[in-house]
């Protein structure tokens, strides 16, 4: 399943290696695609939508639906 997330407060690649490794931490087969110019990451999991919201969120940063 895709979900699309709007994540405020990425700014440098730092950033994108940090969510990317959250993710992939909570679902080993995650795929993840960040676009920081346009603050939004895609997340291809089996995890459920308020679990990678909430992983997301723990690294920092702003996470809208």
């Amino acid at each position: 399943m895709n979900h699309l997330f709007t994540v405020e407060g990425m700014t440098c690649g730092h950033c994108e290696k940090a969510v990317t490794k959250a993710v992939v931490t909570l679902d080993p087969q995650a795929k993840v695609i960040i676009d920081r110019a346009h603050n939004k990451v895609t997340v291809e999991s089996d995890q459920t939508r308020e679990t990678l919201r909430q992983t997301i969120a723990e690294e920092g940063y702003s996470v809208h639906a």
